[in-house]
């Protein structure tokens, strides 16, 4: 019996640029190990990433709700 193992699509986006100032890439935001290790991630942990890149991405949601508080 063949297991179907559920995983997120890679959060790639073509633009594979590792920043020398950040060590993310410019286009994903995830380190080079983060990168390599993708596939072997389990479906969790690829979520996981997922959440932690959108709060690395400069102007996430948390720091524009802050600027709308604020007005």
């Amino acid at each position: 019996m063949t297991r179907i193992m559920k995983k997120l699509v890679s959060p790639c986006i073509s633009i594979c640029q590792i920043s020398d100032e950040t060590g993310f890439c410019v286009g994903c935001y995830r380190t080079r190990g983060e990168i390599a290790s993708w596939q072997r991630l389990s479906f969790t942990e690829q979520k996981e990433m997922i959440e932690m890149l959108h709060q690395r991405r400069p102007g996430t949601l948390r720091s524009s709700k802050r600027r709308r508080q604020n007005k």
